[in-house]
């Protein structure tokens, strides 16, 4: 994707500008940064771009992942790049600016916030010592800061290449970022480059390297840089290994102080040459209209009822808006290799986003899921393996399945457009029929020979229970593709392949009145009912597994467990491509019905988790979609506001937000496949305002807190009796209206209209 798609023309930038001037609401000012920000949320509160690349915003201590914390944390400076809503070891944090009033002879410049404002494309705080006031903005590859200082102060600022998050003494600490080296020159009197480069981080990667230019509007009159602990008059520190920065001080005839940041992952000249063309001017408010024109764009992709609460459209809005923060758009910026397809990075990981992040982009910008899913099909070509996680260009980590084989099966079934589906074929096939030699964490499939030979992963191989479940669930994407393109041998095997789950279904297992569940099973194919832990083959200590366990005692690595994340109550409902053949196992409609009562009254469901992301559905294949709905309404009230606390977990690049959105708009996708479960929408009008200039309309009529069951429904003006929606149905355009009622109705019995 070319960035220009990315932006309006000019005349549509003056016209949006006037727009916000004016004092006219726009869909951006329901969008709410700080939702989810704090409690298990982790979102990126800073600027950006549409997935952009530079996401500037203060760094409160090296620990978190987003780099905020909430006051009074101390702040240390503002970082140019980041990740958003990421459990595990943090990634980045680089380049940090820092504005201060006095201390030209030390490298550190803490300071407090007084107030910090906080919007879609802007941030703004006061430091509470110094009284210097932060204005933050973004563009795609350069951040821009205007900096207010006190009249009767010095006014310095700060340039840190060595600062980044998640920093640890232990070398090699696991999930750690670790210093590698830095770089600093000072170009000029109102320039400065150089660049910073680490490794690690929450996908224990290779060394990536951060290069920056930064400008200021007006010219500095004393610099220094330093590198260690060593402050000096030189105009560069080169690469020690050690870390180096600059000290700036400019005359006290301003008070206000501009500065561009460009960022380059291939070198300095090419950061200058992004903040340049990215920001050709010191506007700040033309620098954040471009940026809120570009989001508008995106978020006028559904048009909901202007009617609509401003609490639930806070709640869309913002949805939207952390769905399309990652990954990060790299295009041309890609050290490793050179060609023209798309490059995207940080994806963060697949085994979370997939599931609904992937589905909603198709929705609002297929354009731009094409272009990932070209990046991901380049990335096997390139790199030999499509990652499941890949941040500062290098893979890992693998948490389940070979999750990008299901984003690829599902821009398939929705034809999406300018994909080599053939050479996507083959990434699939490399995953599922060539072990990753050792690699297991990074890509590929570990355990796959077990897989393959016996039909699912023993005990003692790790992630056995949810890799066979994934596996299965993968299988079944390249079955898919392989039929869609005419490979009907290929089609059949892993058809076939797919039904593996069932080799760790353990039909006599009970638990807390539910039978039938994924269990651990050996080599040899006996199943385990206790677990050994730690490694002693001497003592070897055993403890009792059940369907509620999601860890072992401390001293067992969390990471070497039989299932991830997840217990196996939830795991054992998590079969999306064969949820017939898993209400069969589970003992028919009726069993299965209690089953599913049974995991949601007793708590055995996870809202903050995504393996459990399409249980809350689960009643429509019992014809009972009405019970999807109170599940849903439910677990929305009890999880989700629009309060910085408003998300119940780990944000995941967008994929707490992304189920949020969906079920708002009454459509769920189950995820590789060409069809969305329609219920009862929270929203009384949607308008899908899709890339050909069609739209497709959702009608709630008589929709209100009573009125919360579909009594009956029509597309295009004639009765639609099913519970699912086809998307091509939805993409040719037309008009779903749902009639409203107090009572569930008989509407919804059948998925879909029986095949002839």
């Amino acid at each position: 994707m070319k960035l220009h798609r990315l932006f309006y023309s000019s005349i549509t930038f003056f016209f949006v500008g006037a727009m916000y001037a004016s004092g006219t609401i726009r869909l951006t000012d329901y969008v709410d940064p700080r939702i989810g920000s704090e409690g298990l949320g982790r979102v990126f509160i800073g600027p950006s771009c549409p997935f952009g690349m530079v996401k500037p915003s203060p760094d409160c201590t090296p620990s978190p992942n987003s780099g905020w914390l909430p006051m009074p944390e101390r702040v240390d400076g503002f970082s140019q790049v980041h990740v958003s809503g990421t459990g595990g070891g943090p990634k980045y944090g680089n380049v940090l600016v820092t504005p201060f009033c006095s201390g030209m002879d030390r490298t550190a410049h803490h300071d407090c916030r007084e107030y910090e404002d906080i919007r879609l494309g802007y941030y703004d705080t006061r430091f509470r010592n110094s009284g210097i006031r932060t204005q933050i903005t973004t563009a795609q590859r350069a951040s821009f800061y205007r900096f207010t200082y006190p009249e009767d102060s010095l006014k310095s600022l700060a340039i840190d290449a060595g600062f980044f998050l998640g920093e640890s003494p232990v070398p090699d600490e696991r999930e750690a970022q670790q210093f590698v080296g830095s770089e600093i020159q000072i170009l000029s009197d109102h320039e400065v480059s150089g660049y910073t480069r680490i490794r690690g981080g929450w996908n224990n990667g290779r060394a990536y390297t951060v290069y920056f230019y930064a400008e200021t509007d007006r010219p500095f009159v004393k610099s220094l840089t330093w590198k260690g602990k060593d402050i000096s008059e030189s105009r560069s520190q080169y690469d020690t290994h050690e870390k180096t920065g600059a000290l700036l001080q400019f005359a006290d005839t301003d008070t206000t102080l501009q500065l561009k940041v460009g960022i380059s992952f291939l070198s300095s000249q090419k950061a200058k040459a992004n903040a340049h063309s990215c920001i050709p001017h010191w506007s700040f408010e033309q620098v954040h209209n471009e940026l809120l024109a570009a989001w508008e764009r995106l978020f006028g992709a559904i048009e909901i009822d202007p009617k609509t609460p401003e609490k639930q459209k806070r709640m869309f809005y913002t949805a939207l808006y952390h769905t399309m923060l990652m990954p990060v758009d790299r295009t041309g910026e890609n050290p490793l290799w050179s060609d023209p397809e798309p490059y995207y990075d940080d994806f963060y990981a697949i085994w979370d986003t997939y599931r609904t992040s992937s589905p909603l982009i198709t929705l609002i910008d297929p354009l731009r899921e094409a272009d990932i899913v070209r990046s991901l099909i380049n990335i096997y070509k390139r790199d030999g393996y499509m990652p499941d996680a890949r941040s500062g260009n290098c893979n890992g980590r693998t948490q389940g399945g070979s999750n990008a084989e299901i984003v690829i099966a599902d821009a398939f079934v929705k034809e999406l457009k300018g994909i080599d589906y053939e050479l996507g074929l083959e990434a699939m096939l490399k995953d599922a029929t060539v072990p990753p030699g050792g690699n297991e964490e990074a890509e590929g499939r570990g355990g796959l020979m077990p897989y393959l030979e016996l039909g699912y992963i023993p005990h003692g191989i790790p992630r056995a229970g949810n890799r066979t479940v994934e596996y299965s669930y993968c299988d079944y994407a390249i079955a898919l593709v392989a039929k869609g393109l005419g490979k009907d041998s290929l089609y059949r095997k892993y058809l076939k392949q797919s039904g593996n789950w069932k080799n760790l279904w353990r039909d006599d297992y009970e638990h807390a009145g539910a039978k039938g569940f994924i269990m651990p099973r050996d080599k040899n194919g006996n199943w385990l009912d206790r677990l050994p832990f730690g490694n002693s083959k001497v003592q070897r200590p055993t403890y009792t597994y059940t369907p509620v366990t999601f860890e072992g005692p401390w001293y067992t690595p969390w990471w070497n467990m039989f299932f991830y994340e997840a217990s196996s109550w939830e795991y054992s409902l998590s079969i999306p491509h064969d949820i017939p053949g898993l209400i069969e196992k589970c003992g028919g409609p009726e069993k299965f019905e209690e089953r599913l009562d049974i995991f949601f009254d007793k708590g055995f469901y996870n809202v903050n988790n995504e393996p459990s992301f399409l249980s809350p559905c689960l009643y429509h294949w019992l014809g009972k979609p009405w019970r999807s709905d109170d599940r849903i309404r439910e677990i929305i009230k009890r999880n989700y506001s629009d309060t910085p606390t408003g998300l119940p977990g780990n944000d995941d690049s967008g994929a707490m937000s992304s189920w949020l959105a969906f079920h708002m708009v009454g459509l769920y996708p189950n995820a590789g496949q060409d069809y969305y479960l329609i219920h009862a929408p929270m929203l009384r009008s949607v308008t899908f305002h899709l890339e050909d200039g069609k739209e497709f309309r959702i009608i709630a009529q008589g929709l209100s807190e009573k009125n919360r069951y579909i009594q009956s429904a029509t597309l295009n003006g004639k009765s639609y009796p099913y519970s699912a929606l086809r998307h091509k149905d939805l993409v040719a355009g037309g008009e779903l209206t749902l009639q409203m009622g107090a009572k569930p109705g008989d509407w919804g019995k059948e998925l879909f209209e029986a095949e002839n």
